[in-house]
């Protein structure tokens, strides 16, 4: 009588064989599907596009808005005025590639009291970078 840790064993195996042909089953019926190219394709072509309007390096007028942002809101901040300064550092954490760095670099150089009415910004930010998005699909359709 065949031993029970075999029998385990040759069920373990089936049912690997048996998952791992479902898995390429799946696989090759997935990708013959003409909708899921085309989706593909799409959404390929999105962040293709997501990446010309929004990549610093290649854009130069981004980086001069940046810049100028942060000095501007270093200005406003050194002259006392903590709102003004907010907007402008706001406006440059809105266009920058990389917002959670510039985040940490302002958590370490800003007043505490200054980096959080910034971190208050930040959902602001984020509702009007959506409804910007939003506005603009609207306008290719």
């Amino acid at each position: 009588m065949p031993c029970v840790r075999t029998v385990l064993g040759l069920l373990a195996a089936c049912g690997a064989i048996a998952f791992l042909g479902y898995c390429i089953y799946f696989d090759r019926s997935r990708r013959g599907d003409p909708a899921f190219k085309r989706r593909l394709r799409e959404s390929e072509k999105k962040i293709q596009l997501t990446k010309k309007l929004w990549d610093p390096a290649k854009n130069e007028k981004l980086q001069e808005f940046f810049l100028q942002e942060v000095r501007m809101g270093e200005l406003c901040l050194s002259r006392g005025e903590d709102r003004m300064g907010v907007e402008h550092l706001s406006n440059a954490l809105l266009v920058c590639g990389q917002p959670q760095e510039l985040l940490k670099v302002f958590k370490h150089t800003l007043p505490p009291k200054v980096f959080e009415m910034l971190l208050h910004k930040i959902p602001l930010i984020c509702q009007a970078d959506m409804n910007e998005q939003e506005y603009l699909e609207d306008d290719r359709d």
